[in-house]
């Protein structure tokens, strides 16, 4: 049997370089506001840091198994948030790969130290959920979780506990709660009133606007940051808005398309500290980390925004 021989480094790196190119000439152009102005953060309110406004997702987008090819995709997504200003990526076990698949694109970028990590624990019992976590922490390749959170809700009276006392002990820096698609809400109320958490995530976008009553108030009241999932219903938003043209307004808070309006609308709540929208799509996480750019909506905008998107 005949050997291949060695790669040409020489041709390797010219590949690289060309691959390289070719996603740069992908990615979308930036607007003056957006590529001149520095990223907007939010401060957590339990402890004053500071984290933009626009995070990155890895629901569905991420789960793409042991393929090579997607895995590398998925990484050069990471590289782009990153060199975009991004740091805070969520994820879940519930997520199938998406773990194994951030952990292999932090690892082709060598553990980028602005890294905020947010995971969650998705099993009932404390003894499978401390196992879990471990597993979730040797996925992603980090010494511990900056956020450890309930996933939707799951087990939280035995779980809260224990995270808490991780919490006190330095093996996490945040503990939170999540929930999605308008569920539990009831539910969720309670915990904010009476549990000491420092984030809660939920569901919030243009047509999902429920929390707006009672739970982003109450959160604001209770110093609990607020992490926005589905901003765009994966999906379904940006396909319902994007059979209409750009609305003149968008100028007037540096949008260039239908996905940064979405995401400055839910950013711009008083109360919320970050959006989270998932993407495969290298151009796509680019044009999202352009909404943590430029001009926000005010409160006046926000509601004609809300108006004249409800009348699609």
């Amino acid at each position: 049997m005949s050997r291949i021989p060695p790669a040409d480094p020489a041709s390797t790196q010219r590949r690289r370089w060309l691959a390289g190119a070719a996603l740069m000439a992908a990615l979308p152009r930036l607007s003056l506001a957006q590529s001149t102005s520095p990223v907007i953060t939010r401060r957590i309110p339990s402890s004053g840091e500071a984290v933009p406004v626009v995070g990155l997702g890895t629901w569905i987008t991420f789960n793409v198994g042991q393929d090579p090819v997607a895995r590398d995709a998925c990484a050069q997504v990471v590289r782009a948030f990153f060199a975009a200003g991004g740091r805070l990526i969520d994820s879940s076990p519930m997520y199938g790969s998406s773990q194994t698949t951030i952990g292999h694109a932090l690892a082709q970028l060598g553990m980028p130290a602005t890294l905020f990590s947010a995971e969650k624990v998705w099993v009932g019992d404390v003894a499978r959920g401390a196992a879990q976590m471990e597993t979730s922490r040797a996925h992603w390749g980090v010494p511990r979780f900056d956020l450890m959170q309930v996933h939707n809700l799951l087990g939280w009276r035995e779980h809260l506990p224990r995270l808490l006392a991780m919490k006190a002990a330095g093996q996490l820096r945040y503990v939170g709660i999540s929930t999605s698609e308008g569920r539990r809400h009831a539910e969720l109320e309670d915990i904010m009133r009476t549990q000491p958490i420092d984030f809660v995530q939920l569901t919030y976008n243009l047509l999902d606007r429920e929390v707006e009553q009672r739970l982003l108030p109450l959160a604001q009241e209770r110093r609990i940051a607020v992490m926005v999932n589905r901003p765009f219903r994966e999906g379904a938003l940006l396909d319902q808005l994007s059979r209409h043209p750009l609305p003149g307004w968008a100028r007037e808070i540096d949008c260039d398309g239908w996905a940064q309006v979405a995401l400055k609308f839910a950013v711009s709540h008083p109360a919320v500290t970050c959006a989270i929208p998932a993407t495969s799509q290298v151009a796509h996480v680019r044009q999202n980390m352009g909404a943590a750019r430029g001009r926000m909506p005010d409160a006046a905008l926000r509601a004609r925004v809300a108006r004249d998107v409800a009348a699609l």
